[in-house]
């Protein structure tokens, strides 16, 4: 099997976005009606409280999670601004003209963010909220700027997932429901994204994988919390860097030789494609005579799938399809 057969979108895969897809189409009057007829939210999102006083009508995403969860509940109308997007989206979801054009291709500042107008900024890392990014939580507020951050990304003791779970992932898409008015949206999409993952039938044969997500002189893999973590439990796959007590962490190439795995998971991105991985791992003497390197097996995930969010089933499927597509 070549290489680059496996990035091609699964069957299954696609099966779970397009139901959310329709879920969010149907849901769309719900989704846009006041929660609670305009009832003051509140949240503890990675220790910051967040309060909405209605459903936001003006919302900056930023990163491809964020973006693509707002799209999947059908609330794609009330996105203002994207920003710092990790790659398309995925067909099966009904895109809008401020994500097809994003307003900044990294963390946005202040500056432009303000610009917007927003009364929500939806953010998929905590340093996206920063004075050197799109601002700090504290003096958004004060300008009438609510924050949300995905609560698989906190960072602080108790808030942080150890380890991140899917019970994580469906209770982002409750929590952004309540904040939306959109919780009957919010229910159906968990569940059927509950139903899709109880679905998907692992793979059995004890195989060992390696999550390699950037860097080249010295890879940066998914390590034994986070949403690599994650996935590749659902799929049937041993991490071979679950030892490690971090989401990500850098390993060094005599670590990667040395563990040998049956597999390598490699992230595609715009910036790091996964083709040139491929180049790489047969170009270095070393990498080159593993045996997931020679015998070319490799399984390949887009990057925006890679964090916690509404592709994380998508990708447990699409994993689960190419490793039989290998014939190990």
């Amino acid at each position: 099997m070549s290489a680059r057969a496996v990035v091609l979108p699964t069957v299954a895969a696609a099966a779970v976005l397009a139901l959310a897809a329709c879920s969010a189409g149907a849901s769309d009057a719900d989704a846009a009606a006041p929660a609670s007829a305009g009832a003051p939210v509140t949240l503890d999102n990675c220790g910051f409280e967040t309060t909405v006083a209605a459903p936001p009508e003006r919302v900056v995403t930023i990163k491809s999670s964020t973006t693509e969860m707002l799209l999947a509940l059908g609330l794609g109308d009330r996105i203002v601004g994207s920003a710092f997007l990790d790659g398309p989206v995925p067909d099966a979801l009904e895109s809008v003209p401020a994500v097809d054009e994003p307003f900044a291709d990294e963390a946005p500042g202040s500056e432009a963010t303000l610009e917007l107008e927003p009364d929500l900024v939806y953010a998929g890392w905590e340093s996206n909220l920063t004075a050197e990014t799109a601002g700090d939580r504290e003096t958004l507020a004060t300008l009438g700027v609510a924050t949300y951050v995905s609560p698989a990304a906190c960072k602080e003791d108790g808030y942080m997932p150890d380890p991140l779970t899917f019970d994580t992932v469906f209770g982002e898409i409750e929590e952004v429901g309540s904040l939306f008015g959109a919780e009957d949206a919010a229910a159906t999409l968990v569940e059927e994204q509950q139903a899709a993952l109880a679905a998907i039938e692992p793979d059995d044969r004890g195989l060992t994988a390696l999550w390699w997500s950037s860097g080249d002189d010295t890879p940066y893999v998914g390590a034994g919390i986070g949403a690599p973590q994650m996935i590749m439990d659902a799929a049937g796959l041993t991490n071979v860097a679950a030892d490690v007590h971090d989401t990500w962490t850098s390993l060094g190439w005599e670590n990667v030789v040395e563990a040998d795995p049956d597999v390598i998971v490699l992230v595609d991105a715009a910036w790091n494609p996964a083709d040139a991985k491929i180049e790489a791992l047969a170009a270095n003497p070393a990498t080159r005579e593993m045996s997931a390197v020679k015998d070319e097996r490799y399984v390949v995930v887009p990057f925006p799938a890679t964090e916690a969010g509404v592709r994380n089933v998508d990708a447990v499927a699409s994993v689960v399809d190419q490793l039989a597509d290998l014939g190990l």
